[in-house]
Formats: structure tokens, sequence, C-alpha cells
């Protein structure tokens, strides 16, 4: 059975599971909505509503639409304008059509993972006491004293000098002391290059002669 429903001032052919975008309707992401204005429930054609007909439908996200432009000029008068827009959306799923006046028998998603989550809280506490915690060893071995600022070599940001000091790899001189069996090993477990590390090991043999 499908139905032609009216919504943000458009209209539209649905029918159950159905899943597209309308002018923004209010809620969150798996409230259950009801729209009342519903122009034809297969082949009962209303005036202008089918009596007792409406369609349940799902809320599966808040989202806008694609930027749209506005460019004004006005010819020598040196005006111009440019605006931007995002028409808010709404992104539903047909949950039911209904007639004769009748309730919606579905509930939210929501709700429902809610009491889902609910139920399996105690069966997942149960297996996660049968975890084994892993412990994981550092490639290198770092070195005691005062660890170098691994930043100062170009191509080592921030998140790169965390990954290095995570695997044991704390000063220049560690760096530069870097054997090709290395370079390959680091290449193959962490998300640098071969080419990038032998390029730190060269800027890191000058600054360790500092």
């Amino acid at each position: 059975m499908f139905a032609v429903i009216k919504t943000g001032g458009k209209q539209y052919r649905v029918a159950a599971e159905d899943k597209f975008t309308v002018e923004r309707i209010p809620g969150e992401a798996g409230d259950l909505v009801t729209l009342n204005e519903v122009l034809m429930v297969g082949s009962s054609i209303g005036a202008p509503f089918v009596e007792g007909a409406s369609v349940s439908v799902e809320i599966v996200e808040q989202t806008r639409g694609k930027k749209v432009i506005s460019f004004k000029k006005r010819r020598r008068q040196n005006s111009k304008r440019t605006r931007g827009h995002r028409q808010d959306l709404t992104m539903i799923r047909v949950a039911e059509i209904l007639t004769d006046g009748k309730k919606p028998s579905g509930k939210p998603a929501k709700a429902a993972a809610k009491a889902e989550k609910a139920e399996t809280k105690p069966a997942e506490a149960d297996a996660s006491a049968d975890v084994t915690e892993v412990v994981v060893t550092p490639m290198f071995t770092a070195p005691e004293g005062a660890k170098d600022k691994l930043t100062t070599i170009k191509g080592v940001g921030p998140v790169a000098e965390k990954q290095l000091n995570e695997q044991g790899i704390m000063t220049y001189a560690q760096i530069a002391a870097f054997t090709d069996a290395d370079i390959e090993r680091i290449d193959a477990e962490m998300p640098f290059s071969a080419a990038q590390i032998t390029d730190w090991r060269e800027q890191a043999k000058a600054l360790a002669a500092k």
C-alpha cells in the first residue's frame, strides 16, 4: 500500500520502509512522528485529506542540504553581495501507513535500543570479566634521563612524536643510531615510510652532534 503525504509544502508518494529527506521536522534521531496531511491512500483520494489516515515516520537524522550561492551585482554601483544558504532537512523512514484513525504500533528506535541495551548489559558485564588484558611491549628500550624534543626534526609533528615515544624512541641519538633493519621494522609496524625514517635519521645525526 502506498500513500501521498504533504509536508513542508511538498508532496511525496511513500510506502513502508521508504527513506528520504524532507523539510526540517522537529525532533531527534529515533523519534517517531505522525504526519496527518495524507492526500491519498491506495485508491482513496482525500478532499483535501483522507479522513482518519496518517503516516508514522521515524527520524533517521537531522541534516542539511547542499550549499547554494546567491550572487548579486549592481552595474556601475560598485555593489556586490554574495550569500550562501544550506536548507535544514530531515531524513525520515516510513514506519507505517495508518487508516481509520489507528494509532502507531511501533516504538521509536531510540527507545527500543535503550531497552535492548538494558537487557544485554548483564551479559556484557559477564563477558568483560573473561577478557585478558594485553600488554603491548615497545619496539625499543627508552633510555634513562631527559628526552629530546623530537618535533625539532622536520617532518615529525606532535602526533608522530607521541607515537615514537610510545615505542620507546625518546632521543636524537636513538634515531641517529637506527640501522637499516630498524628502519624496515618501523616501516612495517608504524605509520611511517622508510624514506621518512631515513631522512629523520640524517637530521638526528646533526642534532645529536650539537
